[in-house]
């Protein structure tokens, strides 16, 4: 899929992003558009948009292409956000559900920052 948005971020290093940071930077948007979604849905429709920009990007990520489950995982979890953002919420969501999801990435991406700089600490 080539991303509108972030078309050039593939190649920008998007996807030498872990994982973990890549759903972590999903989050921030996710973040966004649950912030705003009452009190400017137009902010929240663009942060909106930028999610699912960047989970088409980590989708069409090669690394996450050797695993079916994986991949199974990242279309379920677009899935459910734009059911919740822009659909009937089927899966009965929560603003507090679909941030705790991202939030366990972003934190799991800070961890393993945490544990490389402990291994290789800056001279």
């Amino acid at each position: 899929m080539n991303s509108p948005l972030h078309k050039d971020s593939a190649a920008g290093g998007w996807w030498e992003l872990s994982l973990y940071e890549q759903l972590g930077n999903v989050g921030s948007e996710v973040g966004r558009a649950l912030r705003w979604k009452t009190r400017n849905p137009q902010i929240a429709q663009g942060a909106f948009e930028r999610a699912l920009d960047l989970m088409d990007l980590t989708l069409d990520d090669p690394r996450h292409r050797q695993s079916v489950s994986r991949l199974r995982e990242l279309a379920r979890a677009r899935e459910v956000l734009v059911d919740f953002l822009a659909g009937s919420n089927e899966y009965q969501s929560t603003d507090d559900s679909l941030q705790r999801y991202f939030d366990a990435f972003a934190v799991a991406a800070a961890l393993a920052r945490e544990r490389a700089l402990l291994k290789n600490p800056p001279v």
